[in-house]
């Protein structure tokens, strides 16, 4: 084989591994932010109208298609834990943490739902608890990733605040 052809093929090769993350993250993967698989469940058009919701901030909406996605989809940690950021951000703490409990059992370095039960954590007055998730991240991604500084961001303004302010119901 000649040097040419050599390097042709290694060429496409090299545009084969960079197109397959954009394509998979075009049909809707590395959903709920991070470290969860990509699923054909996940390009469904009520999940992606889920997603829509969550964007425009429509918490019971959002709920209701991912809760019926869920059912159909028992083992897609994405949709377990973007219905779980939905119950977090509408106020409904303990089906989020069931549900982010669920996506890490499914992918335990799924680094979205670690970031974002430390987050309801915080939001339960539980700073510990989130400091066991950054430690995780930190493990995982080496501290490096988005997830990580956002929840560490997030410790320190929660630890920022006076006492009375920490604790939550």
């Amino acid at each position: 084989m000649t040097q040419s052809g050599s390097r042709c093929r290694c060429w496409a090769f090299s545009a084969l591994l960079w197109t397959i993350p954009l394509a998979v993250l075009a049909a809707g993967g590395d959903g709920g932010a991070g470290g969860g698989d990509a699923r054909s469940e996940a390009s469904t058009p009520e999940y992606k109208q889920a997603l829509i919701f969550i964007q425009a901030e429509r918490w019971p909406e959002a709920i209701a298609l991912l809760q019926q996605h869920v059912k159909g989809a028992r083992d897609d940690a994405d949709g377990h834990n973007w219905l779980a950021y939905a119950y977090r951000k509408s106020g409904q703490l303990e089906p989020a943490f069931v549900h982010y409990r669920r996506a890490l059992a499914l992918v335990p370095s799924h680094r979205g739902a670690h970031e974002y039960i430390g987050e309801a954590y915080l939001a339960a007055g539980q700073p510990d608890r989130a400091e066991y998730h950054l430690r995780e991240l930190a493990r995982i991604c080496y501290s490096t990733c988005e997830e990580f500084v956002d929840l560490k961001a997030a410790i320190v303004q929660f630890r920022a605040q006076p006492a009375a302010a920490q604790s939550r119901p």
